[in-house]
């Protein structure tokens, strides 16, 4: 149904996204390159958005180019290795000019509450401090690194106090050791690090580039550290891709679940990412020992398994090794380390446009973890690939679930005609149907 307000359908489709990062810790890296290049407006205003809706924000920033800038005009040229400079004496008085202009411009901004502004009426506070320790890089392979260092560790409870509080913490890319000494930091390194220490939901890393492409150019969605290795390996030693794809796959090992590479010059990139069901970047994730995909006759023996517990308790027809061959291709499955804890299909009805989903399943071990609602976005993302208009599906034990999910009771009559002459009127299964937006 057309509407004349199209984003009314986007913030319906965007509700259960809302609700589910309420309360979720989201640590967040801007590079320099984003302010530098007039961004940073926007990307204020997400961050402002993504705190009223209720999102623990912690905003690590860059100031890479401001700082070259600041040291091309004093004429200053630092030494390098490997792509990042020697923190000596004349360049850390502008890294830290630079670092705390930064931060009093993002804390200005972030309190702007004007009528005419996007911020207007929220009451953000946003908190600075000494919240990362540093350690020097000390003498590597003959070169004295100087006040450049490494993360030894993020204050955790501070952070966490801070943002029980309701604030917004910013952590500049600089840190400082027990000897009252500031070091230049990698941000990149620092997101990392505050999202293992805060063993937060999220880490999001707005770069450059919109996220990793395969050879054909097509954004890969989702990839393991160890597929994100080699592409690690290729990068050029400091550069932005290794720098993202570093603290992505070290941040995924240490239990961040997942992990987002973004474009910043997508005026769409963050939200879209968030509120989206298929969202807009590449994500790294450790968990892809278990795996949502596309069934095949090998895994027609978990699927009996999986299944044979539900037939027995009448809440699924039985389906015989033959039929499940028959129908491989309907079926999508979630493995998990070789064993099969969720199954779902879509089978379609010829001359149609209606499909029916089927045989949604999880394993009771493995319940409670949003599996369901994977595998029945999984199969409705299917149905719209194969250009269907409605799903329906037939349940004896869980209308309730499928009604929270958007279907909505039908009759009979509703059905397709095949369909409508195979019900098993002995059964008396609740007919639900979903249209497909």
């Amino acid at each position: 149904m057309d509407t004349r307000f199209p984003f009314v359908d986007w913030f319906r489709n965007a509700s259960p996204y809302i609700n589910a990062h309420r309360g979720r810790t989201f640590v967040i890296l801007i590079e320099g390159e984003a302010m530098a290049s007039g961004h940073g407006e926007q990307l204020i205003q997400d961050l402002a958005l993504l705190h009223t809706l209720g999102v623990r924000l912690v905003v690590a920033f860059g100031i890479r180019p401001q700082v070259q800038a600041a040291l091309n005009a004093a004429g200053v040229e630092p030494a390098r290795v490997d792509g990042r400079w020697v923190a000596d004496s004349a360049v850390m008085t502008h890294v830290e000019q630079v670092a705390s202009h930064q931060r009093l411009w993002l804390e200005a901004r972030l309190s702007l509450g004007l009528p005419s502004s996007p911020l207007h009426g929220v009451e953000l506070s946003v908190v600075s401090g000494n919240l990362v320790t540093a350690k020097p890089l000390g003498v590597r392979e003959g070169v004295d690194f100087d006040h450049s260092g490494e993360v030894r560790r993020v204050r955790a409870t501070a952070i966490k106090e801070l943002l029980a509080q309701g604030s917004l913490v910013l952590l500049p890319p600089l840190g400082f050791s027990s000897t009252g000494e500031v070091f230049d930091l990698d941000a990149a390194e620092i997101a990392q690090h505050a999202a293992v220490a805060l063993k937060a939901d999220k880490l999001i890393l707005l770069g450059d580039s919109e996220g990793l492409a395969d050879e054909q150019g097509t954004l890969l969605r989702q990839l393991t550290p160890a597929e994100a290795e080699p592409r690690l390996a290729a990068a050029a030693p400091g550069s932005e891709l290794a720098r993202h794809l570093s603290a992505a796959a070290s941040a995924a090992r240490q239990g961040v679940a997942r992990t987002h590479l973004l474009c910043w010059r997508d005026h769409d990139a963050l939200l879209g990412e968030l509120f989206t069901r298929d969202g807009v970047g590449t994500m790294i994730t450790e968990h892809r020992y278990e795996q949502l995909r596309p069934a095949t006759l090998n895994d027609v023996g978990g699927l009996l398994e999986l299944l044979e517990p539900l037939e027995r308790r009448g809440m699924l027809v039985a389906r015989s090794r033959e039929r499940l061959e028959h129908e491989i291709d309907d079926y999508l499955v979630i493995e998990r380390d070789g064993m099969v804890i969720g199954c779902a299909a879509l089978h379609v009805f010829v001359d149609t446009t209606v499909g029916e989903l089927a045989c949604v399943a999880v394993h009771a071990s493995y319940q409670g973890g949003e599996r369901g609602e994977r595998l029945v976005e999984a199969i409705e993302r299917r149905a719209r690939q194969r250009g269907l208009s409605e799903l329906f599906v037939l349940t004896t034990h869980t209308a309730h679930w499928f009604v929270e999910r958007g279907f909505k009771s039908a009759s009979l009559e509703e059905l397709p005609t095949l369909k409508r002459e195979t019900y098993n009127h002995a059964r008396k299964s609740k007919v639900l149907v979903k249209i497909l937006g």
